[in-house]
Formats: C-alpha cells, structure tokens, sequence
C-alpha cells in the first residue's frame, strides 16, 4: 500500500514516515489474521473438540480481552519510557508462538493459555504503533495516517478470511501428516503456518528507527500530573472511549460470528464463508476506515473542533438500521448486500476514534492514554461482543440455529449506546480539545 510522503515529519527523511507507518500498519494486519482466524474456523473446532457456543466465544473475546487489557497498562507506561521499536518487535514475537501453540493445543485449557499468550503480546501493539505514528506523522495529517494505520483490524480480518478459506482448500479434508507431530487437523495447520510470517515481521519492526518524541516534556508525566489531566478532561475521556467501546462490541460480535451465521442460517462451507465474507472485509471496511480519516481531517481543518467525533457518531446512526435487518436477511445475497454498508459504516466508525483520543491526549500520554482505550475497548468490546452473542443464542433463545436473532437483537441496542456516548461527549470535547492545544 503507498501512504502519501506528506506524512513524513523532519527530524527524519522525508520518505520515512510512510514507510514506517506501511511496516506498522503490516504488523497490526498479522494481529489480526492471527486474532481473528479463529472466527472462520469456530465450525470445524467445534466439531473436532466437541466445545460448545460460550466456550469458544470465550476464546474469542473474554479471555483474550482481559489479558490484552490487563497487559497493556503497565505496556502502555514502557511505551512512555522506552524504546518503542524494540517493545514492539517483541510482542510480535511472542503472539505469533502463542497462536502456534493454540493449533496444537489438546483442550480448551491449553487453547486458553495460548489465547491468553497471544493477547499479552498483541498488548503490545496499539500503544506502542500509536506514540510511534504521533512522532513519524506531523499534526495536520495525523487523521489520515491513523485512518490508514485503522485498515489493520479489517484487512486483518479479512485476510484471514480469506487465507484461511484458500489454506483449507488446499490441505486435505482428512488433516496432515508431520514430522514429529503426527497427523494434525487442517484446522490445526493453519494456525502453524502463521508463526514463521510473524517472525518475519516482528524482525521487520525491529529494525525501524525510533523517532524523537516531538511536543514532549523531557520526562514522562507522573502518577499526579496523570492524575490531573483525568480529574479535568476524564469526562470527555471516559465518553470518547464509551462511544468506540460499545462499537467495538457491536464489531466484534459480527465479525466472530458471521462465519458462523453464513453455515448455520444459509447453508455455506467453511471456505465459502470464509471468502465472501473476507471479500467484504477486505474492501468495504477499509473504504469505510480511509473514509472516516479524511473527513475528520477536512472538519478540523475548517475548523470543527469536535469533527472527528461528528464523523464517529454519523456512522453509527445509519448503521443501527442495517444491524437490525442484515442477521436475519431471507437469503445469503440479501444478508451480504446489507452487511457491506453495515460493515463500512462500522469500521467508520472505529477508523475516527484513535484519532479523535489522540488529539486530547498530551505526547507523553499517549502509550497510557490509548493502554486505556485498548483496555475500555477489549473489556468492553472484545470481552463481552461475542460472549454476549453466544449467550443469547444458548441460553435465551435456546438454538444455535437462532444465531441471526441474537445478533438482530444484540447489534442495535450497542450501537445506540454507542451513539448516545457520541452525542452526550460533544461539547466537552471541543472543551478539551481547546484546553489541551492552548
């Protein structure tokens, strides 16, 4: 992908900020082929492993969430402190093991310590990418840089549709053969082959220059001048992170999910979902990101201070309707013709809110500050999405075939939430915001 060279900052060569911000948007694209296959292969595990709906919603949200959470605070303070490039690689590094072990894990105890592995290390990720673009990119296209950073989520997801689904057309149906190993489900294998890919680019990372902090103090803030900065803008904080924390949920659910949906509901293999859905992904999401980038940069520029948040909120309101019809849609066409607009406006949505966090957030803030987002985001989104989809399908409605009423009935009242979040944040935001940049 080429990133226009008027991100470049000068304090390093002009053609080296879009560079660098093509390496990390690169990396968070593994992150989530390797977080998000799991979703394309929820089918062919359940069937192998014999575990149920919750169980695996477990291990794609709540488990993964804490752990991604809880290890991004104190990751978030390294990224304040320390040589970013390095905490980075590391990360990568050490969830790519971690999703290999997963593919050979034996039970659900193994596969939850893996998951657990794997979102330690991908902790590492959004604090350390988003301090690093704040000193590649300069101010006035920082929307447009993070916008191009926030395709990684949904290439990553789509990717891993899409791989995922050509991988088990190439293996054999009956699983392979290893040296060492034995015969291993195909399922099992696709999780292997992305270890080495993530080495590659943890490797890759690590030999990207560290930039200087621009508009920093000479030291990190202390516990009482973060103190400070919460006590007077933690309103605004707390709706900003509110507003892309029930979106994220909304997000989740569906991307976790909609394989399913497509086997159960219309009938579709797991390779066939796999492609339609990455296909959508792969093009509507990341329309819907660069989109979002660009008019929260136009608006601020003409002077609308809370533009980014406008952008965020004017995403949700046509998508409410779009989640309410697409689960339950008569036929896969119908359900795909309404998913698309309702995948765009979410990852909209999504693209404006790092952008809109990090222009209240003070330089040497900025690993805690986004720690935190990723934290709201992950418990709040990533946590409970999925997890809240299982249960109302196991639990409530009693089927698994009722899929797509769960996700009819879950997917509104998130987004609304997430709209009054939106739409109570407003005026505190352009406060802050002008607090902040004086």
């Amino acid at each position: 992908m080429s990133i226009p060279s008027c991100l470049a900052v000068t304090d390093l060569p002009r053609r080296y900020a879009p560079y660098a911000v093509t390496v990390l948007l690169l990396a968070y694209v593994v992150a989530f082929v390797d977080r998000q296959i799991l979703n394309l292969l929820v089918e062919p595990i359940r069937r192998d492993t014999g575990l149920d709906d919750i169980e695996i919603s477990l291990l794609q949200g709540l488990s993964f969430a804490i752990f991604v959470a809880i290890g991004g605070l104190p990751i978030g303070r390294l990224v304040d402190t320390r040589r970013r490039t390095a905490l980075l690689a590391t990360g990568i590094a050490a969830w790519s093991l971690c999703t290999g072990a997963f593919g050979l894990a034996g039970s659900f105890a193994g596969m939850l310590l893996a998951r657990i592995g794997v979102a330690v290390g991908e902790a590492t990720m959004t604090p350390s990418a988003y301090s690093l673009i704040g000193d590649y990119v300069s101010d006035r296209r920082l929307g447009l840089a993070t916008a191009l950073y926030g395709l990684g989520p949904f290439a990553g997801s789509g990717l891993a549709l899409l791989l995922g689904a050509g991988v088990l057309r190439l293996l054999p149906a009956d699983g392979v053969m290893l040296p060492w190993l034995g015969a291993i489900h195909s399922w099992q294998m696709v999780f292997l082959l992305l270890v080495p890919v993530g080495f590659a680019v943890a490797i890759w990372v690590a030999s990207l220059s560290e930039p200087t902090r621009r508009h920093a103090a000479p030291h990190a803030p202390d516990r009482a001048a973060i103190a400070h900065y919460y006590a007077c803008h933690g309103t605004t904080v707390a709706g900003v992170n509110a507003a892309t924390g029930f979106t994220a949920m909304a997000t989740y659910a569906l991307l976790a999910w909609a394989p399913a949906l497509l086997a159960r509901r219309y009938g579709l293999s797991t390779a066939e979902a796999g492609t339609r859905l990455g296909l959508i992904l792969a093009t509507a999401c990341c329309a819907g990101v660069l989109l979002a980038g660009l008019v929260g940069d136009t608006l601020r520029r003409r002077g609308f201070a809370s533009g980014r948040l406008l952008v965020l909120g004017g995403a949700l309101l046509p998508a409410i309707p779009f989640a309410v019809s697409a689960p339950i849609a008569p036929t896969v066409d119908l359900f795909l013709w309404r998913a698309t607009p309702l995948f765009f406006l979410l990852a909209a949505a999504i693209g404006s809110g790092p952008a809109t966090l990090q222009e209240i957030t003070p330089n040497r803030m900025r690993g805690v500050q986004h720690a935190i987002a990723v934290l709201l985001a992950s418990l709040i989104g990533l946590g409970i999405g999925p997890t809240a989809v299982a249960w109302m399908t196991q639990r409530v409605l009693g089927d698994a075939a009722r899929l797509g009423e769960a996700l009819a009935i879950l997917l509104p009242i998130m987004l609304t939430v997430a709209l009054l979040a939106t739409l109570v944040t407003m005026r505190g935001y352009a406060r802050t915001l002008a607090a902040i940049t004086r």
